[in-house]
């Protein structure tokens, strides 16, 4: 079990890269990328996980285009961890925490890309993520976050989109630890309890000057599990700056159930070098992360799960036809203001949000 990635000095454990620490099924290390361009009816989303204990590596891409819903996704078991490919889809680092390359060969879906990430800022790490439920640990995860610009080419069924990085941006990140991933397991005493409760928000955002993280997952009765509202400045030679304990005060399609169409978002942060500051979010083409893509709960296709040696597939969803599959973690390109008494700032960023359980300010 020997790798390429056994030749540098990373080891954390007295064995191979190949073997995590901990033996949890759940254990899993991912990427996440998204390519934004607010002229555009257009939104792309990358991943890619390994998953050591379930011998497993899948990738995805979304593209959410004017109606239209695609999937390209693959499964392979998982050998030497050095490898970041699955079928058609690849990463290449270029430059640790500043470069990677994102490569989609041809293929049978007619999505294909070959885009490089170029970061902005150092990325943030973010807070542990930690929940525990009836004894077991169901979420224990490190992530960092970081935006930046996309430069190259992206093709959609034949039409094809040159990316600049004066027009295209995103953010990315990557996380590893233990969340539920894979095949379903026996509920037990978890019968009836999400793994995650309460409402999600995760809206990163570049502004020309600085970067602004707003992470929160907050229950019903108020108690947060995570919590982040940051500014990061570009240049470098200034400290990340903390803004304070954010409230939020997000406005909803009603006519939509369960609170899954987002009319606009606002987030207040009280405590700023500015003063008092309040973002304001626009969604411009709402995107439904966990259609396809191994984020849901589809029986057949769940990140982790295992689809032998390899397996490559891809779907087409239309907005208007298959309402009833979108369902889940939202997310969505938008604009976003935020204004203080003597300030205003434009940018352009993500708003991601989900509702796994009640949260009385929103569902009642």
């Amino acid at each position: 079990m020997l790798s390429k990635m056994d030749d540098y000095p990373l080891h954390q454990i007295a064995d191979v890269m190949r073997f995590t620490q901990n033996s949890d099924r759940n254990f899993y290390d991912r990427y996440y990328f998204n390519l934004i361009n607010p002229e555009e009816e257009l939104f792309i989303v990358f991943g890619l996980g390994q998953y050591p204990n379930l011998g497993t590596q899948d990738a995805f891409l979304l593209v959410r285009h004017k109606d239209q819903h695609h999937v390209l996704r693959a499964s392979r078991t998982l050998g030497d961890r050095s490898d970041i490919s699955v079928g058609p889809m690849r990463i290449e680092i270029i430059e640790g925490l500043q470069n990677l390359r994102i490569i989609v060969e041809d293929n049978d879906s007619g999505l294909s890309m070959d885009v490089t990430f170029d970061a902005v800022h150092k990325p943030h790490l973010e807070p542990r993520h930690f929940i525990r439920k009836h004894g077991r640990v169901l979420f224990d995860t490190m992530r960092y976050a970081q935006l930046g610009r996309w430069t190259g080419t992206v093709n959609i069924k034949g039409q094809e989109f040159a990316i600049t990085p004066e027009k295209w941006i995103g953010s990315r990140d990557r996380s590893w630890g233990v969340r539920p991933v894979g095949e379903e397991e026996p509920k037990g005493i978890h019968q009836g309890t999400p793994s995650m409760e309460g409402m999600w928000n995760y809206f990163p955002v570049l502004f020309d000057d600085f970067t602004v993280l707003y992470i929160l997952n907050e229950t019903d009765d108020g108690r947060r599990t995570t919590e982040e509202a940051i500014r990061i400045w570009h240049d470098p030679n200034k400290e990340t700056e903390w803004l304070g304990t954010p409230t939020h005060n997000h406005i909803f399609d009603e006519a939509q159930p369960f609170k899954c169409h987002i009319k606009s978002a606002e987030v207040t942060f009280p405590d700023t070098t500015e003063g008092q500051l309040v973002l304001t979010g626009t969604p411009l083409l709402q995107t439904y992360l966990t259609a396809g893509t191994g984020y849901g709960l589809e029986p057949d296709w769940r990140h982790g799960m295992y689809q032998g040696d390899l397996e490559v597939q891809h779907l087409t969803m239309h907005m208007n036809d298959d309402k009833d599959k979108m369902w889940g973690v939202v997310e969505t390109p938008a604009t976003f203001v935020l204004k203080g008494d003597n300030v205003e700032y434009q940018g352009v960023g993500m708003l991601e949000f989900a509702f796994f359980s009640d949260h009385k300010k929103y569902t009642g």
